[in-house]
């Protein structure tokens, strides 16, 4: 999980454009490019979300009425280092760019006939 924060640390998170051809160069068409860093921004974006709540869960105060509210200064420091991070539509973006993602087309799938020749 820590490698997402890792990656994070040295991408600015200011949003840049970014030249379509330079995106499309890698797959047949920008649609194609832009529907596999889609798919990388929302892998990285549930594992941030997962991260956090696993390190906010750690102060997680169980009280019996709902207007005692515990803040905790670590607590508000962790979700502002979160905050200052990267998107992870950048991260994904970033990852195509420098060539750092992976993909593959699924096979298609050979359906066998509904009536094997062996029954009778």
């Amino acid at each position: 999980m820590s490698n997402i924060k890792n990656l994070s640390t040295n991408i600015d998170p200011n949003v840049k454009a970014r030249d379509i051809k330079d995106l499309s160069s890698r797959t047949t068409n920008i649609y194609e490019s832009i529907a596999i860093i889609t798919r990388r921004a929302r892998q990285l974006s549930s594992d941030l979300k997962k991260e956090l709540h696993d390190k906010l869960e750690e102060f997680v105060v169980v009280t019996e009425t709902i207007e005692e509210i515990h803040e905790n200064k670590e607590q508000i420091e962790i979700s502002r280092s979160y905050e200052k991070m990267a998107s992870p539509t950048i991260l994904a973006t970033e990852e195509f760019i420098n060539g750092d993602l992976e993909w593959r087309y699924p096979e298609p799938v050979v359906k066998e006939e509904e009536f094997p020749e062996d029954a009778e």
